[in-house]
């Protein structure tokens, strides 16, 4: 396996008016190469939240923020910089956190999620002890996690349209 010293190359997207705030694990060779989250075709990340949403399908970066701040959704990832082999979540070693509370502080966030397994452990570890603040874990929408259907995936994630007071 190669292994490859990254720090994340994509900064976080939130407007000052985000209510929830929604943490993937790193980017993956394919969103690092778009330079934008969930940049992998198979993702299912944009199609989960536009079923989710009720809105259409973001197809360019451009749509993709303005369906984001139209929805008051934060996005950033639980990880700064790891080694990585290419794109797969059980290569990450040598974790750094991302620090949230310029998001926290600048945002009237009032839920926090987490997009599968490898982010939740992240922030678990690095980021709760910081913040106190608790994450709910939501399932991949990565394509490795193609045993959870299109469907399934968009009635767990239905929980991110609670609306809720500020953290």
């Amino acid at each position: 396996m190669q292994y490859e010293k990254i720090v994340h190359p994509i900064p976080p997207e939130h407007d000052g008016q985000a209510r929830i705030l929604i943490l993937g694990s790193f980017p993956s060779v394919a969103s690092r190469a778009t330079a934008y989250f969930y940049g992998h075709p198979q993702n299912r990340f944009w199609r989960v939240l536009a079923a989710v949403m009720g809105d259409d399908l973001p197809q360019t970066v451009e749509e993709k923020r303005a369906f984001l701040h139209r929805h008051h959704i934060a996005l950033w990832d639980a990880i700064a910089s790891c080694r990585i082999a290419g794109s797969a979540d059980s290569s990450v070693k040598d974790v750094q956190a991302n620090d949230l509370r310029p998001i926290l502080q600048s945002n009237p966030i009032g839920a926090i999620f987490v997009n599968g397994k490898t982010a939740e452990k992240y922030y678990k570890k690095l980021i709760l002890p910081q913040i106190g603040i608790e994450a709910v874990c939501l399932p991949s929408t990565s394509p490795a996690n193609a045993a959870v259907s299109l469907d399934r995936l968009i009635d767990a994630w239905r929980v991110i349209r609670i609306e809720k007071s500020p953290i």
